[in-house]
């Protein structure tokens, strides 16, 4: 069974009842669309890209915000066995060309928005055959998806979906350098689809706030809601703590899964009392879940604080592995938030040292995983592949331990090791310590060069709103909590960059700080 057979499925069995919903603050504007409608226009358009060259082993990439618009073409692509590229809407024209050359890609379909662009861009796209506009009207060069969804048979398209066959192309964020290819097969989205619903026991009933960007990985969140038959609802525009309250009210939102970013911005709100919960009907949010990054232990109980009787969990995963699901904390394991949990029911996880051995039970290593949501390659760079995955196991990059009860912890990653004066000095412990400041909102630590020690660590600290926050603050505060050597050399006080999927962009951050202390 693959992702199309699921929509078909609950065409079937629920045609009538809501598949997405998109909600738009900023222009007032709510679509909703059902299961039965969702599924037409999907072998609609499927039809139509058959039509234009779209099949086995092309590719087709797809440039857009978050939308239903987006949906359908994303699914109908999949149904004609071709490969769907999401692009990250922030790439920058160098980055477009790049992934062009790499996937060779014969259909280009994009937002509107994004049409004087690509227009420009035409010339360095010699292997796209046809363009398609979402949301405007057709050209003598350019399709309107809308007119193909109006032209296309209704029928499912004859086409089988093996589940070793490759299914989407993504390119990685590019925070550490040049966008990476990841193939996915279509074995890779299922599996993701069946952990996100066992993981947080997703049921028809529920109703899923969806704000990730869907060109990333984190589309596997809605996956596991439509393998659920539920329904997830795009917030898209604007993504404010006001507009997130409002969107859970208005539409009875029961699973919300949230960025570090966005949980600060609630907490601010609720802090400052400029959004009252008592005035919201917040009754049917039973779950929140996060990721993407080391979630800090003191956002979690200060978010339990407001919502006491609400479920949490912690999800881990990466592009290579289709997304969240490889370690799940679980909604009965509360107790032991900070941690990442345990393998998924799909996946084994192993901490190995340099040489591949597990190491001692509390003892740091890298984080490999095994299971079958691990991408197919890097797409045209085997030697990548080759040393990323062995013997079938992906080696993460992501250092960790294991407690005496087999949860994980994450210690940073593998790049982000600091090594001072030969000690070792792993930045997210020393960013936990410091996000439990009562006057800091984000922190992020990372190495810079040193003469006499090589590098030295410098603490990047963005303070809450309204709150002053000085160096000697931080340095009292780091004498009391922290051991001399893991106590921040530099400490700036700056905003932290963070990416659309809530990672801290240390490059960036190593950029400006690099003349070292």
């Amino acid at each position: 069974m693959n992702i199309i057979d699921v929509i078909a499925k609950q065409a079937r069995f629920v045609p009538e009842g809501p598949a997405f919903v998109e909600v738009r603050p900023l222009s007032g504007v709510r679509g909703e669309i059902s299961w039965r409608e969702f599924y037409e226009r999907v072998n609609r358009l499927a039809d139509s890209l058959l039509g234009l060259g779209a099949g086995k082993g092309e590719k087709v990439f797809l440039l857009g915000k978050n939308s239903l618009n987006w949906l359908e073409a994303y699914f109908a692509i999949l149904a004609t066995g071709a490969w769907a590229a999401p692009l990250n809407f922030r790439f920058t024209d160098d980055d477009i060309r790049f992934c062009a050359r790499t996937a060779e890609p014969v259909i280009f379909i994009f937002d509107e928005e994004f049409a004087d662009r690509i227009q420009k861009l035409r010339g360095d796209l010699p292997t796209v055959r046809s363009y398609i506009v979402v949301g405007g009207k057709g050209t003598e060069t350019v399709r309107a998806m809308e007119g193909l969804i109006e032209k296309g048979s209704p029928g499912a398209p004859n086409i089988e979906l093996e589940d070793e066959a490759e299914a989407a192309l993504y390119f990685t964020s590019g925070t550490t350098g040049a966008p990476k290819p990841v193939l996915i097969q279509h074995k890779s989205l299922m599996s993701a689809a069946v952990t996100e619903a066992m993981n947080h026991r997703l049921v028809q009933s529920d109703r899923f706030l969806m704000m990730p960007p869907m060109y990333h990985v984190a589309i596997s969140h809605a996956l596991g809601v439509m393998a659920a038959g539920g329904c997830s609802v795009l917030l898209t525009e604007q993504i404010t703590a006001k507009a997130m309250v409002e969107t859970i009210a208005k539409e009875r939102i029961s699973v919300v899964f949230l960025l570090v970013p966005w949980a600060m911005d609630l907490l601010e709100a609720f802090d400052n009392h400029r959004i009252k919960i008592e005035e919201y009907d917040l009754s049917r949010w039973r779950l929140t879940h996060m990721g993407a990054q080391p979630i800090p232990p003191s956002l979690v109980k200060r978010l339990k604080t407001y919502f006491p009787h609400m479920q949490y969990d912690t999800t881990y995963g990466l592009s290579e592995t289709m997304g969240p699901g490889v370690v799940d904390l679980g909604i009965e394991n509360e107790r032991k938030v900070g941690a990442i949990g345990k393998p998924g029911l799909m996946w084994d996880v192993r901490i190995v040292n340099d040489a591949g051995e597990d190491v001692p039970q509390g003892e740091v290593g890298e984080l490999i995983a095994k299971g079958q949501a691990v991408m197919k390659c890097y797409y045209k760079n085997p030697e990548l592949t080759a040393s990323t995955i062995r013997n079938g196991w992906l080696r993460t990059g992501d250092l960790g331990r294991f407690d005496e009860e087999g949860f994980i912890y994450l210690v940073d990653r593998k790049k982000d090791l600091v090594i001072s004066g030969g000690e070792n000095i792993y930045p997210v412990e020393v960013e936990g310590v410091i996000l439990k400041h009562p006057k800091v909102r984000d922190c992020a630590v990372i190495g810079i060069p040193h003469d006499r020690l090589v590098e030295a660590t410098c603490a990047v600290i963005d303070p809450l709103e309204g709150e002053s926050l000085t160096e000697e603050e931080i340095r009292a505060y780091c004498e009391e909590h922290l051991p001399r050597y893991k106590r921040p050399y530099r400490i700036v006080i700056d905003k932290v960059p963070r990416n659309p999927t809530g990672k801290i962009e240390k490059p960036k951050l190593r950029e400006k700080y690099s003349k070292g202390a």
